[in-house]
């Protein structure tokens, strides 16, 4: 499902060439659920920002359902991106002027999914994660924890064939954490391919490989 083949990223200042991401080399095979774990600043989210086509490599191949992602348009790979993925951010990225409701309903906009299939799909969404309640509420009025689970929930409305997380459960209480990481292993058992980004030995085990970053380079274990 993904390829990616000497991955590098890094920013340039007048004088030096900062790395975030070195000679990075990658196989994810559908329906697989990896975790990639590593220090603070060893180029996880970026990794996985490429991965959703939110950030390009300076370097490097990125193959994506045998697409060759690097040789796409912004438009054609905004696209592919819709039309497969589910990214759940570390800062929720709500709409901070819609409401819970629109918030789920806008990929579903996106893909120009009908208003009643809409309506039910979303009316599924909040009652899955118990959030009917809050539907008409702002991403302002929420807690960081239910911003969190209005974000994963947008993130599986649309049925994408993989779901990218950046430290999924990281403003969750620990019974809203379990419950998210069993509906990703549930999802998962469905056929969704998973990558998330997590710092917990927990969360990892839930997945069925381990990736490990330092300094920008994929470790061996």
């Amino acid at each position: 499902m993904i390829s990616i083949k000497n991955i590098f990223k890094w920013y340039n200042n007048r004088v030096l060439k900062t790395y975030v991401l070195r000679d990075v080399n990658l196989e994810i095979r559908e329906g697989e659920f990896v975790s990639i774990m590593g220090p603070s600043g060893s180029g996880k989210s970026t990794l996985l920002h490429i991965l959703g086509m939110l950030d390009e490599p300076s370097q490097g191949d990125y193959k994506f359902l045998d697409e060759t992602v690097n040789t796409l348009s912004e438009k054609q790979r905004t696209e592919l991106h819709k039309g497969y993925i589910g990214f759940v951010f570390q800062g929720y990225h709500l709409i901070d002027d819609l409401t819970v409701y629109e918030n789920l309903e806008t990929p579903l906009i996106y893909k120009d999914i009908k208003t009643s299939e809409r309506k039910s799909l979303v009316t599924d969404m909040l009652d899955r994660f118990q959030i009917v309640a809050k539907k008409d509420l702002f991403p302002s009025q929420l807690s960081g924890g239910q911003q969190q689970i209005v974000g994963i929930a947008r993130s599986i409305i649309t049925n994408p064939k993989l779901i990218l997380a950046d430290e999924p459960t990281g403003n969750l209480n620990s019974a809203q954490g379990e419950e998210i990481m069993n509906l990703f292993k549930k999802l998962n058992t469905e056929g969704t391919t998973i990558v998330q980004v997590t710092h917990s030995e927990k969360n990892a085990s839930y997945g069925t490989r381990v990736i490990n970053l330092l300094d920008g380079r994929i470790t061996p274990h």
